[in-house]
């Protein structure tokens, strides 16, 4: 079983090369059954991608540029992405697990009412995103990936970890943050504060936050 550990999480990671399982190269994603297994799908332009009440387990997506992604109920299991552009996705309603991002543009992505278990985001831009509703199951990690001005409202990040990340303007809204594995970033610019109650941090990582509080209340610090 392939696993990547990140601080506390260790998260296992879809296995595609094991012996007897043989990816079919597919050319859609739709499925009248609603179900998509072992397969291979990408190196694609698409004017939109959309896919409603679908399981897709045991695949590779990769190479995917699509200028419009409405997912809606749209399940992942065991499920790779690399090197695609999913631009502006709207995914809603649906569970991820044992998923691995790698190398994706997600930018202004709204997730809404995502449930992750085992899932790995690596090296993706997900800068404008909207995290909405999305709550941890499992073991969950943003490695090397930007967040910038991304919003977090009414999640629940227990436990997961973010890793040499860009948190420039990241708001950290109302939601559960404990034990969260905020080590290895910068924080001076990240915005909610007085939300993150239980995170976890590195020592000299508590200037950051004083920096990022001072910023979020407008203090003017002076002798004047």
């Amino acid at each position: 079983m392939a696993t990547r550990t990140f601080g506390h999480a260790t998260i296992t990671l879809p296995e595609l090369d094991e012996p007897g399982l043989y990816l079919s190269n597919i050319d859609s994603l739709n499925n009248p059954r609603g179900t998509v297994q072992d397969f291979a799908y990408g190196d694609v332009d698409l004017r939109s991608l959309d896919l409603a009440d679908t399981r897709l387990v045991n695949g590779r997506l990769s190479g995917i540029r699509a200028k419009r992604v409405q997912f809606e109920a749209v399940n992942l299991h065991g499920v790779e992405i690399t090197g695609s552009d999913l631009g502006s996705a709207r995914w809603t309603e649906s569970k991820l697990t044992r998923v691995h991002f790698r190398d994706c543009k997600i930018m202004g992505a709204a997730l809404d009412g995502l449930v992750l278990d085992d899932v790995l985001f690596e090296g993706c831009k997900l800068d404008f995103a909207t995290f909405d509703k999305v709550r941890v199951t499992g073991p969950v990690a943003f490695i090397g990936s930007v967040l910038a001005e991304a919003t977090f409202t009414d999640c629940d990040l227990s436990d997961a970890v973010l890793t040499d990340c860009t948190l420039r303007l990241t708001e950290f809204g109302t939601g559960r943050y404990r034990n969260t594995d905020l080590r290895e970033n910068d924080l001076s610019a990240i915005r909610g504060v007085a939300n993150l109650a239980k995170v976890r941090i590195d020592p000299g990582q508590q200037t950051d936050l004083a920096e990022a509080l001072v910023n979020e209340l407008d203090i003017t610090i002076g002798d004047d």
